[in-house]
């Protein structure tokens, strides 16, 4: 697996072109109802030290399969909120997207100097709950009635991941 960052016009359009799909940006929320990103934001996003982003390829190849991110890195209290996007849908169940957000977790708790990882996922969003769970991230709350998707009203489970508690995946 590749781990590239958004550093061409190319892999910026990418990015934007998986976030503009309805079926990755129904589960995603980048702050006040903000669900897809143009390629303009992205480029912004990029340069500004509060976002970690990188595309990730499928194992042992140069095609982008997806994204993952850490937003709202905070050097001062160590924290850092975890997303990922599988954008090329045909490397699902591969496990790249455990080897991506094990890779991202890595970073930031070694580069980055982070403590804690947050992340949340959509109640009923099974396959997300699955790679959190199996990242070791410990429940820690429940966001009630905040994430509307095709007129339905759904809540968020909140999760953490502490330095300590990340074992991570071998080859990542």
């Amino acid at each position: 697996m590749k781990f590239l960052p958004l550093d061409t016009p190319e892999r910026v359009e990418q990015v934007a072109a998986w976030l503009a799909e309805p079926r990755n940006y129904q589960w995603l929320d980048f702050g006040n109802g903000v669900q897809t990103l143009s390629a303009a934001t992205l480029r912004i996003m990029v340069q500004k030290d509060v976002n970690v982003l990188r595309i990730f390829t499928a194992d042992d190849e140069a095609t982008p399969a997806g994204v993952v991110g850490l937003s709202n890195v905070d050097r001062k209290f160590k924290t850092a909120n975890l997303w990922i996007v599988l954008g090329d849908k045909q490397f699902s169940f591969k496990g790249l997207a455990v080897k991506a957000v094990s890779r991202m977790i890595r970073l930031g708790f070694t580069e980055l100097g982070l403590d804690v990882v947050q992340c949340w996922c959509v109640a009923g969003n099974h396959a997300s709950r699955r790679l959190i769970r199996l990242m070791n991230f410990q429940p820690v709350g429940l966001l009630r009635h905040c994430h509307r998707m095709d007129g339905k009203v759904y809540d968020r489970e909140l999760f953490d991941l502490l330095q300590s508690e990340f074992t991570g995946v071998a080859d990542a």
